[in-house]
């Protein structure tokens, strides 16, 4: 879709609801279901992060960037994610942690993103954080810096592939819920996409299709 075109959907994007639970269950394995339903998020005092979902111009089209993380010990290790991170104690709000962090990974300045629309949280038991997403658009071509501790690549996702039903899959995985389980995910440049971040863009693709009804392109 033409990105100047996509503009003219922001102000329907803001007013529209969000489909919450019901979309991250989309992509939740019933092991996780199971889990979340035994667990009491207040005694858990998770930690917080938040995410920007980023679109722009790229060739005059709309796009979306994902990362891929580099490789370390730990349980998000080489996944693809939306760049994003801890709060900070210095952070004024989510958003603007969002931005810090964005800027902070692939180098977009916080300056030329604006952030349209908070979505609905995401409880990342392995990790224990809660995840809080914020929709932003950048209106000129970016060209990334990726900081090569935290980010192993880039990955630009023409928004009319997100919303392609091509893009779903199923597939057998070994998670932190079990081995070779059946998952729900996104195939994404050759990636599988699952866990938070595929909860996440199942609600923005929901919230995106109900206001673009009819538009193909």
């Amino acid at each position: 879709m033409d990105f100047q075109y996509f503009l003219k959907f922001i102000d329907d994007l803001v007013q529209a609801p969000l489909s919450g639970d019901i979309s991250h269950q989309k992509m939740m394995p019933l092991e996780r279901k199971e889990l979340l339903a035994k667990m009491n998020l207040k005694e858990n005092k998770p930690r917080e992060a938040a995410v920007t979902m980023l679109f722009y111009p790229k060739n005059k089209e709309t796009h979306l960037v994902l990362i891929v993380r580099n490789s370390y010990k730990g349980v998000h290790s080489a996944q693809i994610a939306f760049p994003g991170g801890k709060f900070e104690t210095d952070d004024a709000d989510f958003s603007a942690t969002a931005l810090r962090e964005t800027e902070e990974e692939i180098g977009v300045s916080r300056n030329k993103i604006e952030i349209i629309k908070a979505f609905s949280s995401v409880f990342i038991p392995p990790s224990n954080f809660m995840v809080y997403p914020f929709l932003g658009i950048c209106k000129e071509e970016i060209d990334f810096i990726p900081d090569a501790i935290e980010v192993a690549a880039i990955i630009e996702l023409p928004l009319k592939v997100f919303r392609d039903d091509s893009i779903l899959t199923v597939e057998n995985l070994s998670t932190s819920y079990g081995s070779f389980i059946e998952v729900p995910a996104f195939k994404i440049d050759g990636h599988i996409v699952w866990g938070a971040t595929a909860m996440m863009l199942s609600e923005l693709r929901d919230v995106l299709n109900a206001v673009l009804v009819g538009e193909k392109e």
